[in-house]
Order: C-alpha cells, then sequence, then structure tokens
C-alpha cells in the first residue's frame, strides 16, 4: 500500500482546514459564546459534534464509499443526480461563496467606509470585484492547493489565532455570564444546530473529488491509500477546527461583560478592540479575508470540476468564470439578503445529508441496502419538507402537531423518521431475502 509522508499528510490536513474555514466559522462559534455565557462547554460540545464530527464523518463516508454520486446511488438513481446538484449548488454560488465575500467585506473593509448607504452599496461592489478576480486566479491553478493553502495560508492564518488566543489570557477579557434565553435549556441542541451554519457538513461531501485529485499528484494512485490519506487528513484537520473554534467560543464567552449583541461578527468587533485597540479591525479583517479567500477559492474548485464532469461541453475554466461570475452577483445583495434565504434551505437539505453520511458509515452492516438507504432518505425527505413548510412558509401553523415527535423542540426532529425508515428498510430487505 501506498502512504504519504507525515510532512505530506500535515500539509494536506492544512489544506482540508482552510477548506473548511471561512466567515461562518469565524462568527458563529464567537456569538455562540457570548450568548451561551456559564453554559458555553456544553453548546460547544454540540457545536463541535455538528462542525466537527459530520464533516470529518463525511469526508470518511465519501473516502470509503468512492464519490458522492456513488453515495447518491444507494438512494435512488435520480437521487443522485439531484441531491448533489443542491449541495453544489448550497455550498457554491448561491449560498456559501456570496456570503464569504459578503462577510469579508463586513469585516475587512466596511469598518473604515462612511456609514452612507450609497457608499457602501458602491464599496462592496468594487470589493467584491477585486475579491473574484483573486479568486478565479487561484482556482484556475488546482493543483497547486497544497503549497498555497497548506504551506502558506493555513500557518498564517492559525498563527494569528493563536497569538489572538494567547493575548486574551494575557490580558482577561472578563468573566462569562448568564446564558441568553435560547441557550438557558438545551443548549447542547442549540449549539448543535448552529453548528449546522457552518456547511461544513454539505462542503465535506463536496471536498472529496478535491482532496482526492490533490492526493493523486503527491504521487498515490492506489484506491485504499487514497481512501486511508484521506480520513487521516480528515481527522486531522478535524482536530484544528475543533481547537479553533474551542478558542473562539472561548473568546466569546470571556467578552459576556461587553454586553449581549445580534451577530458574531460583532462579538469578534470588540474583543479585537479590547486586545488590541485600533490595530485590532485591521487584523480581524486580514483575518476574515484570508480565511474567507480560501473557502471561496476550494469551493469554485469543488463546483467547477463537478460541473465539468457532469456537462463536459464546458470546460474546467468555464464553469470557473461562470460560477465565480454568479457568486459575485449574488454578493451584492448584501449578507442580510443571502442569510434570510440560505437559513430554510440548509434546514431542509442538512437531516438528509446527515442520515445518508450515517448510512454511509453503516454501509457494511446494512450490506449497502438500496431499501435501507431509500426508506430512510424518504422518511427523513419528507419531514425536512414539512418542517422547512411550517417554519419558512406557514408561521408555525404546524409546530404543535410536530411537538408530537421525539426532539421536533430541540430542533432535531428527524431524527425518529430517520429511524423508522431505516427499521422499515431492514424489515423490507429481511422479507425479500427470506421470500
Amino acid at each position: 500500500m501506498q502512504l504519504l509522508s507525515k510532512k505530506q499528510l500535515v500539509f494536506i490536513s492544512f489544506m482540508l482546514f482552510s477548506m473548511f474555514f471561512g466567515a461562518g466559522n469565524l462568527i458563529f462559534p464567537a456569538f455562540l459564546g457570548r450568548a451561551s455565557g456559564e453554559e458555553i462547554w456544553l453548546s460547544m460540545f454540540g457545536f463541535i459534534i455538528s462542525a466537527v464530527g459530520l464533516p470529518i464523518l463525511g469526508v470518511i463516508a465519501i473516502a470509503k464509499i468512492g464519490g458522492l454520486d456513488t453515495l447518491g446511488e444507494r438512494v435512488s438513481p435520480t437521487f443522485s443526480v439531484i441531491f448533489p446538484f443542491l449541495i453544489y449548488i448550497s455550498i457554491g454560488p448561491l449560498m456559501a461563496i456570496p456570503r464569504c465575500a459578503t462577510v469579508a467585506f463586513e469585516m475587512g473593509m466596511k469598518p473604515f467606509l462612511a456609514s452612507d448607504g450609497g457608499t457602501t452599496t458602491f464599496a462592496l461592489l468594487i470589493y467584491s470585484i477585486i475579491f473574484f478576480c483573486i479568486v478565479l486566479w487561484l482556482s484556475l491553478s488546482p493543483t497547486k492547493l497544497v503549497d498555497r493553502f497548506g504551506k502558506l495560508l493555513t500557518p498564517t492564518l492559525l498563527i494569528l489565532l493563536v497569538a489572538i488566543f494567547i493575548k486574551s489570557l494575557l490580558t482577561p477579557l472578563g468573566s462569562t455570564t448568564v446564558p441568553a434565553e435560547a441557550y438557558s435549556e438545551g443548549s447542547f441542541f442549540k449549539g448543535f444546530l448552529d453548528g449546522y451554519l457552518t456547511m461544513d457538513l454539505l462542503a465535506s461531501l463536496a471536498f472529496g473529488i478535491v482532496i482526492a485529485t490533490t492526493i493523486r499528484t503527491q504521487g498515490i494512485s492506489d484506491t485504499r491509500s487514497i481512501s486511508l490519506s484521506m480520513m487521516i487528513a480528515g481527522l486531522g484537520a478535524g482536530i484544528l477546527l475543533a481547537v479553533i473554534y474551542s478558542i473562539l467560543g472561548f473568546l466569546g464567552a470571556t467578552s459576556g461583560s461587553m454586553g449581549q449583541v445580534d451577530n458574531g461578527t460583532a462579538v469578534l468587533t470588540q474583543v479585537m478592540s479590547q486586545l488590541f485597540g485600533n490595530g485590532g479591525t485591521i487584523l480581524l479583517g486580514v483575518i476574515f479575508t484570508i480565511a474567507c479567500l480560501c473557502v471561496s477559492i476550494a469551493l469554485i474548485i469543488s463546483c467547477s470540476e463537478y460541473f465539468s464532469n457532469k456537462i463536459p461541453r464546458l470546460s474546467y475554466r468555464q464553469w470557473a468564470i461562470i460560477l465565480t461570475v454568479i457568486s459575485g452577483t449574488i454578493a451584492n445583495l448584501g449578507l442580510n439578503t443571502i442569510l434570510s434565504f440560505s437559513v430554510p434551505v440548509l434546514g431542509f437539505i442538512y437531516p438528509i445529508a446527515v442520515v445518508l453520511i450515517i448510512l454511509a458509515m453503516f454501509d457494511d452492516v446494512i450490506q449497502s441496502s438500496k431499501i435501507v438507504y431509500a426508506t430512510a432518505i424518504t422518511f427523513t425527505t419528507l419531514y425536512s419538507v414539512v418542517e422547512t413548510l411550517n417554519s419558512t412558509f406557514l408561521d408555525g401553523a404546524l409546530s404543535n402537531f410536530l411537538s408530537f415527535i421525539p426532539l421536533f423542540t430541540a430542533g432535531v426532529g428527524w431524527i425518529l423518521p430517520a429511524i423508522l425508515g431505516v427499521i422499515l428498510g431492514l424489515i423490507i430487505s429481511k422479507t425479500k431475502s427470506v421470500v
């Protein structure tokens, strides 16, 4: 079996970390820390499970099964077309990439602008053009990811974040406070749901093709060796993510005396100003810009490789240009608009993705049964459709009915339908095998 060197594995782990670690990965754990206060570590535990554990399981699942399309075929041929498309659109030009650009603008440029709305709109346009030109330029050479991410950008990002943490220990921000209402009860499940917002679980399903290609460029061609290397890199990236999330959560929690705010960007702005004065705003802007650039490049590469394989009439380069232009256009709608339609979309897709990954991890146990995959995903999808309609369009009109489902109020009511789907699938498959 061919194996990468320890040095190569470290750099690929760094690369994968930077592919995951974008805008949401900075702001959500910081806000969670501030809002959960004294409940920080319980809510952070839930956050790490959904924002680290599940994405790493996603990488392992893709490494084990062989690709998102192959995994989707376990359910049905139709599902293998529709679901990957939804994932790549969501983590690509529709939500994740534009969000990266707008958050980078909010943190790296907006603080230095006048408050005039017209000025901000024009500045966002100019900023997004420059941002996406850089993204496109670096995306056109996907084979150089290890050199650019693993050896340069990720170490720089980690050094900056660790420096902030050390500074917070030398000059403490304060103490934790009573948690906000949403985190006062069920803080674990609230943290778990907050982890959805990073979108890393969806990204993990898409990054598989990029990681596998990168490993091949390092001289590894054996399928088993590629899978093993992907798993090791995934675990390495997961450890880094968990450490950084804990640091950001700690910063947010210990800054509770500064008062409650509406989002994680405000938390980090307050923290950096407290620790570094006026220079903190500049440093924070640099951190956000680096993180958002890394993720945007990784997502453009992943989506371009996917669509160029599915629709080969257009080359990888052409798809990269198209997706970059679309992402830049949507970015100019503004952060609030992007977040407003991303929440219901994620609420619909995430449960399906979680169940699919868990099934993949137990693929040998269920003997790759298409019936089990189909029933579990069908039940989960039906629940996700109803819950999304209820929360988005019906203003909670069905909540009284849905509250009879265990864990509905905790936000994870899909667990029971998924389990019932698995049980039904096992019964049907066993019955067919007997007959």
